[in-house]
């Protein structure tokens, strides 16, 4: 297992937390092959693979957990195969659980507008929470990508951020003219009072001098978002979200939103396309005389 995952890591360059996902899951299915008394991985067979896969729904497991833990079970086989320790992959043909595709929550733009005035752009933190923010909306990038950025990813006189997506893969992303505006203050008014160490790469920086964290922007959106009054759960994944639906209700093509979002695979962003029409739906139920 650990050679399989230095070769997640080494060779296919996947990330730590989808790293972390292939360890969690494979642990738990060599410990049912220990259960089983089995010696080496030869002697396991499609119907073992599926009695481990039927515990784990009798544990509660919902079908996306199940199905994320028959791709690592599938793709370890591969690795199996491929390093000729197995003659055949015996998880290959075996189909994933169905999983229902949830609908990702948006925000409507009157709430969007609402959060991104919460920051008090007077105080050194709230030029950097309002940079954030608004960087966060105007190019829907992930909260790993946006933590992990460093002041040269920024080119403000073009207008775009580089940053490096799953798979080490990159890409530039343009930047809007408040994204623009708050980045310069917080550059200019905000960051150099919060960095202790002038050598420090990071873009935004927490109050110990130090890069900030996943879980830190995390807080400081809830924190703004039950200041705005917004009722809704929300998460950074809802900014991502709301970026990508409100370009396509203003317009946007989807191949354009998927270079954008980073998706390896145009089927991941039609999701999307799923909630316009439902916006679609609502506003013609609301607005048509004979609806």
């Amino acid at each position: 297992m650990k050679d399989f995952i230095y070769y997640l890591s080494v060779e296919r360059g996947l990330a730590d937390n989808t790293l972390e996902s292939y360890q969690r899951d494979l642990k738990k299915y060599l410990l049912f092959l220990q259960q089983q008394n089995i010696k080496d991985f030869s002697s396991t067979s499609r119907t073992l693979i599926s009695q481990y896969l039927l515990q784990e729904r009798n544990k509660g497991l919902s079908p996306s957990t199940l199905s994320r833990n028959l791709a690592s079970i599938r793709s370890f086989y591969q690795f199996l195969l491929m390093e000729h320790i197995i003659q055949e992959n015996p998880a290959i043909e075996l189909e994933s659980p169905k999983t229902e595709k949830k609908l990702p929550r948006v925000l409507s733009f009157q709430d969007m507008e609402i959060l991104l005035e919460q920051p008090k752009t007077k105080e050194t933190i709230g030029m950097r929470d309002k940079a954030m923010l608004e960087l966060s909306y105007a190019t829907g990038i992930r909260v790993s990508e946006l933590v992990h950025l460093n002041i040269n990813n920024l080119n403000i006189k073009m207008g775009f951020v580089r940053c490096e997506g799953k798979g080490n893969k990159e890409r530039m992303i343009p930047l809007g003219t408040f994204a623009i505006r708050s980045l310069q203050d917080y550059l200019l008014n905000g960051r150099s009072r919060l960095v202790k160490q002038m050598e420090e790469k990071a873009l935004f920086i927490n109050q110990h001098g130090k890069r900030l964290t996943r879980q830190g922007f995390w807080k400081i959106l809830k924190k703004y978002a039950l200041k705005a009054g917004i009722s809704s759960e929300i998460t950074p994944h809802t900014l991502r979200h709301s970026f990508a639906t409100h370009l396509l209700e203003n317009g946007a093509d989807l191949r354009s939103v998927q270079e954008m979002l980073g998706h390896a695979d145009i089927s991941t962003t039609q999701i999307y396309t799923q909630v316009t029409r439902q916006k679609i739906k609502e506003v013609y139920n609301q607005t048509h005389p004979r609806a």
